[in-house]
């Protein structure tokens, strides 16, 4: 594997190394902020009680969802059988 020489502005190689986490090289960092993020990178990122809270929002807006979808069908239910 090669390697290049790259110039940065002070302020985008503070930006740069702010984002780098223990053991990551600078290259590990580009990488990860230029290859998109995938889920399982932000796994145990959040305190339990704030993703127990997250979950039960979920949980509670699906349920309103699945209800909302219940009254339209059977609104239409209705329509079809006038």
């Amino acid at each position: 594997m090669g390697t290049k020489t790259i110039s940065l502005a002070d302020d985008a190689y503070e930006k740069l190394k702010a984002h780098k986490r223990e053991g990551e090289s600078f290259s590990d960092v580009v990488r990860r902020l230029a290859g998109g993020v995938t889920l399982a990178e932000y796994h145990g990122t959040l305190e339990e009680d704030t993703a127990d809270e997250l979950a039960a929002i979920v949980d509670r807006r699906r349920e309103e969802r699945a209800d909302t979808h219940r009254e339209r069908v059977s609104e239409f239910a209705d329509e079809l059988n006038e």
